[in-house]
């Protein structure tokens, strides 16, 4: 799996170790379109958009990222068609059936946000059981955003919050934005320096809401099962080429 081509490590000479995104957020966009262009259904370019998301975890083991978040199911697309759901579902299975081990072996660490609790049963199960495989893991942070959505999650820190208040376990003088962003389910992992978004599309669907507020953005036409390792490294580059001011100058 986590294999170098002579490709890659031409393009890897061009990007500054020094200045590496810590934290990369993708929105995996695209699947759907990408099958429809080639006559096939729609679960298709979901199967397919699976070894794009391995192509990428090498990449980021490669360049020693510290973590990636990747959008795999939001709490709006329960509204998709039964059957393309229901296939969704079964991706995290497969993808750790097959890759796990390379995850070990690679000291990757995988973790979750999102209302687990809603998932299917063997949804469930298979990533538990890769989150503790790999608890003990020391580098990348492979972060899967299932049935997420940021302002549910916002919504839920603040009913914390109350909650906490109402027990006196909360001061409201010493609520700033550090304080908040621990109510958070991502309050273990540093902001996102870099957003990705594949497929054309330029929205945030409601991803990370808070925490991208200073977030690079970089859009892409390639739908996502046409990303790869050399596409993530051009997203990097651009990153590169900015200044990062955060409200200065």
């Amino acid at each position: 799996m986590f294999t170098r081509s002579k490709e890659k490590q031409s393009v890897q000479k061009e990007i500054d170790p020094s200045n590496l995104p810590e934290h990369i957020a993708i929105i995996m966009d695209g699947n759907g379109r990408w099958a429809k262009k080639r006559g096939l259904p729609r679960i298709a370019g979901h199967r397919e958009g699976m070894k794009t998301i391995q192509k990428v975890v090498e990449r980021a083991v490669e360049l020693n990222l510290k973590a990636l978040t990747l959008y795999a199911f939001s709490t709006e697309n329960w509204k998709r068609p039964m059957n393309e759901v229901e296939f969704i579902m079964k991706l995290p299975s497969q993808f750790l059936d097959t890759y796990l081990p390379d995850l070990v072996k690679n000291n990757v660490k995988v973790t979750t946000i999102g209302d687990f609790d809603a998932l299917p049963k063997y949804t469930k199960e298979a990533v538990s059981y890769s989150v503790k495989k790999t608890e003990n893991n020391t580098g990348l942070i492979l972060n899967f955003a299932i049935n997420y959505g940021s302002r549910k999650e916002i919504l839920d820190a603040v009913k914390q919050i109350c909650l906490d208040y109402q027990e006196g376990q909360m001061d409201l003088d010493n609520l700033d934005e550090k304080a908040f962003s621990n109510y958070l389910t991502t309050h273990s992992l540093s902001d996102p320096d870099l957003v990705i978004r594949t497929s054309g599309e330029q929205r945030i669907s409601n991803y990370l809401l808070w925490q991208i507020a200073y977030s690079e953005f970089y859009f892409t036409e390639k739908l996502w099962p046409d990303f790869n390792q050399k596409a993530l490294d051009e997203a990097i580059l651009a990153y590169q080429d900015r200044k990062r001011r955060f409200g200065g100058l």
